[in-house]
């Protein structure tokens, strides 16, 4: 495996920010009296994904990188919540955000399992 410069080589943290963009364009359209509400904890909480993919990036104590992987990833149960309250409520629907979740979960379990695995050689 090539080792990356930089986070944003990191195919997770692309796709991570690809569906904050996405978020941020599904909220737009929110009610106005959800600015302080479920707007800005949903845009939060999908901000919080990449960026603590970011954060960990740098960090040389693997347990260290791990936990910031783990917070990413609960940040994005927290969103999975969110896509699910925002469409009983129906403000949004988009199979596509449904979709891009599912997959930066995916690749967030990878790439932890990928540095656990590393370093217990």
């Amino acid at each position: 495996m090539e080792k990356t410069k930089s986070f944003e080589e990191l195919l997770v943290w692309q796709k991570a920010h690809q569906f904050v963009l996405s978020i941020y364009l599904s909220t737009e359209n929110f009610p106005k009296y959800e600015i302080f509400g479920l707007t800005s904890q949903f845009r939060r909480a999908a901000v919080s994904i990449a960026a603590n993919i970011a954060e960990g990036y740098k960090k040389k104590d693997y347990k260290n990188k791990i936990n910031f992987l783990n917070i990413a990833h609960s940040s994005l149960e927290e969103c999975r919540y969110y896509l699910i309250l925002s469409k009983d409520l129906k403000y949004f629907y988009n199979e596509s955000n449904i979709s891009l979740i599912n997959e930066v979960s995916k690749l967030l379990s990878a790439y932890s399992k990928a540095i656990q695995l590393n370093n217990a050689i």
